[in-house]
């Protein structure tokens, strides 16, 4: 059984190209409005991280990163993130779970994701995962922590 299957059209697509990069970029500004991404940036992220994108017929819907262990932390990190009006159709759960089985390759130290605190859905989902909080840290100059969760 494929992962998309019962996800309808949902097409999952390394963010190699430039119209991936910028949907990816797209996704990630709408699902974290705290912390916009330039150009520049997403492609920085592309060089270190595995990032995917989602589309929805020719509609980017959601895309995910899946970073690797570094000096920080010795897990891998898998972030899933679906725009609002796509939400509660399994898409979340492919990309999730596409990252999931990437981040397990990078680890065996375990597996975390992060979620904006504004973000319930997002939060309920990891929650319903299996995930537990660890950490809350706010960025500097904004107001909305972030939420680190760990895969136990």
């Amino acid at each position: 059984m494929s992962d998309l299957e019962g996800c309808g059209e949902l097409r999952v697509v390394p963010a190699a190209g430039e119209r991936e990069l910028a949907d990816w970029r797209a996704v990630h500004n709408a699902v974290v409005p705290t912390a916009v991404l330039s150009e520049a940036q997403v492609r920085e992220r592309a060089g270190r991280n595995r990032l995917e994108v989602a589309y929805l017929g020719g509609a980017a819907v959601g895309c995910s990163t899946v970073r690797p262990p570094d000096g920080e932390t010795p897990a891998a990190t898998v972030i899933a993130r679906i725009l609002p009006e796509h939400r509660r159709r399994g898409f979340g759960t492919v990309l999730y779970e596409r990252g999931l089985g990437h981040a397990r390759t990078l680890s065996g130290a375990g597996v975390e994701t992060v979620v904006l605190a504004s973000n319930e859905e997002g939060l309920r989902f990891a929650l319903a995962r299996g995930f537990t909080e660890v950490e809350r840290y706010v960025l500097p100059g904004d107001t909305i922590p972030f939420v680190t969760l760990r895969l136990v």
